[in-house]
Parts: C-alpha cells; structure tokens; sequence
C-alpha cells in the first residue's frame, strides 16, 4: 500500500511539473479558427535554437492571432530520450 501510495504521489507530481504553457493574444485574438502547430527544437539544454518557428510567417500576414506556447508530457518524455545528449523542444500553435 505505501508503494501504491508513493508511486501515484511521483505520478502526480510529473504530472504538474512536466508541462508549462504561455498564451499571447495579438490584436484583438483569433478570428477564424485555423490553426498552425510547429515543433520548436533547441540545442545545449536549450540555449541554441535548432529550427526557426516564425510565428509571424505561422500568422500569414493576419493582424489578429494567439500564439500558444507549450511543454506537455508529449514533449517530456522526447526531451528523456533528446535530453541525455543536450535537444529539447517545445510545441508553439498559432491560431487565426
């Protein structure tokens, strides 16, 4: 019982701490409802950029967008594996 008990505060707790998200409304927000997603990859434990997301090419011009940064679960167990030898990444969606 302990272990089980253990076990689920460890899951918990990767739950809470392995995601992170950011959200920024340009102009007046989203207009009509297409939406772009663009793996972001960085080098060195993320102090080098491996690919170039522009968010503003993403936007196609529109004045009125969300940008929507995130780091979930998905990303985590990629940066497991990526981690050991310095590649992360990160997930950023814009949606018009």
């Amino acid at each position: 019982m302990v272990k089980m008990i253990i076990l689920l505060s460890i899951i918990s707790i990767f739950a809470v701490s392995c995601s992170y998200q950011h959200r920024h409304l340009v102009g007046n927000g989203p207009q009509t409802g297409v939406t772009l997603t663009r793996k972001q990859w960085y080098a060195l434990w993320g102090l080098v950029p491996v690919n170039d997301v522009d968010v503003e090419k993403l936007a196609g011009g529109s004045e009125n967008y969300e940008i929507y940064t995130r780091s979930n679960a998905g990303d985590f167990f990629i940066n497991l594996f990526t981690g050991i030898i310095g590649f992360t990444s990160r997930t950023v969606t814009v949606r018009k």
